[in-house]
């Protein structure tokens, strides 16, 4: 599925079961909370926190899936293109970075 599909699932989505979005101010704050969970995750179980049981039990994948269905949200409420606006993105950063990158030793393995 692309960008522009899962926009479409998510508008549809909605429709059908969630009567109608919540207020961009209510999703940013939703986004917030998804992304501290993935956080929490990722502290937990790649970083130096110990994970306690309750979390071994979370799945990222589910997380992240939490994070998307928000951010296509607020790109419907918003009436962006996030296909469009990928696009453009990742041809900036492409542009931008490629040097950047390839001479960064940091970078080399």
């Amino acid at each position: 599925m692309n960008i522009i599909d899962a926009q479409k699932a998510v508008d549809t989505w909605i429709k059908t079961h969630g009567v109608r979005y919540f207020s961009e101010l209510t999703n940013m704050a939703q986004l917030t909370e998804e992304v501290g969970e993935v956080a929490r995750i990722i502290a937990r179980r790649y970083g130096e926190q110990s994970e306690k049981e309750s979390d071994k039990r979370k799945d990222l994948g589910e997380e992240l899936a939490d994070v998307l269905f928000v951010l296509l949200c607020l790109a419907n409420q918003t009436n962006i293109d996030l296909q469009a606006a990928f696009d453009k993105k990742l041809d900036v950063k492409a542009q931008r970075d490629h040097e950047r990158h390839h001479n960064n030793p940091k970078l080399r393995s």
